[in-house]
């Protein structure tokens, strides 16, 4: 019986193995390492594009913002203007008012009655004065109730006084004052015009 040493064979099976398992070892740590560099670089790429997305998205909302800002200013602004527009208006609409109301009162004015003091605080008028007798405020009374631009006359009082040597009838009344559009204050001035005539 032939006797084969197999030891030598075996020894180099096994560090042929050896080496093998080694090489593979090898094969798959730089291969992970190779796909956690692709892995990690993949990751890094699309973190720096959200940044840069972020960055833009943040550098248009400031732009934004100034705008806003902007708006919010001319809005001020405008609304600025709109109120001086609307005083200034105003001012244009009633500033021939207290032409219209002296021209009134004169004409409603019956004789006998005598004004001292007229004060207007915004529709309300006030006036003070004396008439020779009670029938000449109640004449007045009527003939502001028929005007066109005074209305609702209140007598506040009316009592006896002493004018010089005369014995008057010293009164007071509110009287509402209607504002005049440019409109009606052409109508007044074209009834006026036509009275006279």
């Amino acid at each position: 019986m032939i006797r084969v040493n197999l030891l030598p064979h075996r020894e180099e099976k096994r560090q042929a193995l050896r080496q093998q398992f080694y090489a593979l070892s090898g094969l798959v740590a730089v291969l992970a390492a190779f796909i956690w560099f692709l892995g990690y670089s993949f990751i890094n790429n699309l973190i720096e594009r959200q940044v840069e997305k972020n960055n833009f998205l943040k550098s248009e909302i400031a732009v934004l913002d100034k705008q806003i800002e902007e708006i919010k200013k001319l809005k001020e602004q405008t609304e600025s203007l709109l109120q001086r527009k609307q005083v200034i208006e105003s001012l244009q609409a009633n500033r021939t008012e207290t032409v219209h109301l002296f021209n009134e009162l004169a004409k409603q004015l019956p004789s006998g009655v005598y004004l001292k003091s007229i004060k207007q605080e915004g529709q309300k008028v006030t006036l003070a004065g004396n008439a020779q007798s009670n029938a000449r405020v109640s004449a007045l009374m009527h003939n502001l109730d028929e005007s066109p631009i005074l209305e609702r006359p209140v007598l506040i009082e009316i009592k006896a006084a002493q004018v010089g040597k005369r014995r008057m009838s010293e009164f007071s009344m509110n009287v509402h004052f209607s504002r005049q559009t440019s409109e009606d204050a052409g109508k007044v001035a074209t009834k006026a015009g036509k009275g006279k005539s």
